[in-house]
């Protein structure tokens, strides 16, 4: 498969890795202020797969993600000054300041639910998929889980369902190849994971997550199987995270990780990767980003100000949408 797409497209995907990229730096940044009422697991290193493949979804699909969800809810669609004030746990916020930054949720671009518990949005996103099947229409539910769910029973529950009954739902793995400090090696038998896939008779591939235009082109495909009336298809993508596993910084320091590593992922870094792609297409590249750099940094500044000046939820409001 071709891993090429022509500027235009290779641009958008850029711009909105880097606007990821940086609405997560400020987060850092602004963590130790103490003002953000939740812990947060933030996606730099991870920018590619989010971009790539919510850059194929129709407004319609559905997403459903995990703890580190910032950067599908952008990529779905999300409102930037929402999510920023739901992690402040203001009112303003996706979900009201109710569930901060692992539980973001918005009907209005479809992300449906972020779940912190290893596994437990995978079923989630087979109820939707099979309620689109009875429905009879083209949705796609997408499920977001890292590679330690693979150890989790419930995926392996609801890849047997999803392929049985054929339901469009696309399976994306984020193999960052750690659970916290464990290496995948120590948790996991040496097979591809493929090998998981093919025992359901499942569509599926292995990519390099960190090439937007391999991710891109990938999901493309998946999706086209999917909405032929083919079943469910699972993507595992290879990535890294850059920062520790929940929190503003580094992790570095404790050892965990080898250095040599630590330094391939840092030089195979998404968006490094994709402005080398684009500054070899167009000499013009350096400064269209800065130019786009400025935009970003505005349009983030605006949300942390706009949550910084929201209101607090009331306490009358604590008992709100706890029944149906």
């Amino acid at each position: 498969m071709a891993q090429n797409l022509d500027v235009n497209t290779l641009r958008s995907l850029y711009t909105e890795m880097l606007r990821i990229r940086r609405v997560e730096e400020r987060i850092a940044d602004k963590y130790a202020d103490q003002e953000m009422r939740c812990p947060v697991h933030l996606s730099i290193g991870q920018e590619a797969i989010a971009v790539g493949v919510g850059a194929n979804l129709n407004k319609n699909d559905r997403v459903f993600s995990t703890h580190r969800c910032h950067a599908h809810y952008l990529a779905k669609g999300g409102d930037l000054n929402a999510m920023i004030a739901e992690i402040y746990g203001k009112e303003t916020g996706c979900i009201g300041g109710r569930g901060g930054s692992m539980h973001l949720t918005d009907d209005g671009c479809n992300f449906h639910a972020s779940i912190p518990i290893i596994g437990s949005s995978v079923p989630l996103s087979l109820g939707t998929a099979l309620s689109d099947k009875l429905d009879g229409t083209d949705t796609v539910s997408v499920c977001f889980f890292g590679d330690a769910t693979i150890e989790e029973g419930v995926l392996h529950e609801s890849l047997n369902f999803a392929a049985t009954l054929k339901l469009p739902v696309l399976f994306i793995c984020e193999n960052n190849f750690f659970s916290i400090y464990t290496n995948i090696n120590e948790r996991q038998p040496d097979r591809p994971f493929q090998n998981i896939a093919a025992a359901h008779n499942m569509y599926s591939k292995t990519v390099d997550g960190n090439d937007v235009s391999a991710v891109s082109l990938t999901t493309q495909l998946a999706l086209k199987n999917i909405r032929t009336g083919n079943g469910p298809a699972i993507l595992f993508f290879n990535t890294y995270r850059l920062r520790e596993h929940c929190g503003p910084s580094t992790d570095d320091h404790l050892d965990y990780r080898e250095k040599k590593d630590i330094k391939y992922w840092h030089d195979h870094c998404p968006i490094k990767l994709t402005f080398d792609k684009l500054l070899a297409m167009h000499s013009d590249a350096t400064h269209w980003s800065e130019s786009i750099n400025l935009d970003i940094e505005r349009e983030i500044t605006v949300a942390f100000e706009l949550a910084a000046s929201s209101p607090l939820p009331t306490s009358e409001q604590a008992q709100d949408f706890v029944y149906a």
